[in-house]
Parts: C-alpha cells; sequence; structure tokens
C-alpha cells in the first residue's frame, strides 16, 4: 500500500556519486510504499534530457527507465489534485506566499492521495495546509 510521494531531490540523491545513507537506508524499507509524482517524472527526465549525451546522462536515463518506472508509480496531476492546489494556490496567493506551480502540484498529488510527501526541502512545502511532510535525511 502506498504511503510516501518522493520529491524530485528525494530521487535525485541516489544518483548523487555519494548519497545520503538514511536516505538510501529509508527508500530500500520503504520501497513498497513509495509513488511519484508525474510533475517529479517530468523533472527528473528533463534533467537528463537538458545534459549533453555522455556517461552520466546515459545512466540517469537508464535508471529511470531500468529501475525507477518497472518499480516506482507514477500519480497523475488529475482533476481532484487540480482542484485542491487551486485551492491552496489562491489561498496562499492571498495570504502573500504564492508557492512555486511545482511544488504546488507535487503537494496537491501527495494530499489528494492521502500520501507523506518526502523531501529534503520541507520549507518549501511548510505553507499547505494539511500535507503531511517527511525529510528523511534526518
Amino acid at each position: 500500500m502506498l504511503k510516501f510521494l518522493l520529491d524530485t531531490n528525494i530521487v535525485s540523491e541516489t544518483l548523487r556519486p555519494k548519497p545520503d545513507e538514511k536516505i538510501l537506508a529509508r527508500l530500500e524499507q520503504h520501497q513498497d510504499e513509495i509513488a511519484l509524482a508525474a510533475v517529479s517524472w517530468h523533472e527528473l527526465w528533463y534533467g537528463a534530457k537538458r545534459l549533453d549525451p555522455s556517461r552520466k546522462r546515459t545512466a540517469i536515463e537508464d535508471y529511470l527507465v531500468q529501475v525507477l518506472a518497472p518499480t516506482v508509480p507514477v500519480l497523475p496531476y488529475d482533476d481532484r489534485a487540480a482542484e485542491w492546489h487551486a485551492a491552496e494556490r489562491a489561498r496562499l496567493t492571498r495570504s502573500g506566499k504564492p508557492p512555486p506551480f511545482a511544488d504546488g502540484q507535487i503537494a496537491a498529488i501527495a494530499q489528494v492521495n492521502d500520501l507523506i510527501l518526502v523531501t529534503l526541502n520541507t520549507a518549501d512545502y511548510s505553507n499547505f495546509e494539511g500535507l503531511a511532510v517527511a525529510d528523511w535525511s534526518k
């Protein structure tokens, strides 16, 4: 059963030359409970495609296709997420704290699917009402 939605920076951590051991351990511990937002899937592919053809780009693309795609479900930004996102974006904009659009989409996907958003940037999501957020590096 899904429990966690991974922010892009958590997945990116696995591609570092020396990834955070705490994050790797949590990913292994919860491997059957994690999902990605379609927005994060886009960000990962966009990051890879921005690189010139190289060993690094090939390694990232191989990881996305061979490791992530078959094991981690990608959840859509659907009508429920769009409605929640619109309401939160309006509320936060009225309060003078307009959120980055992609962060709002990711938060919405987590919220409407009743998932805990796992990120290294908890401050980016702290203003979203009712959103459960965790930092696996701590």
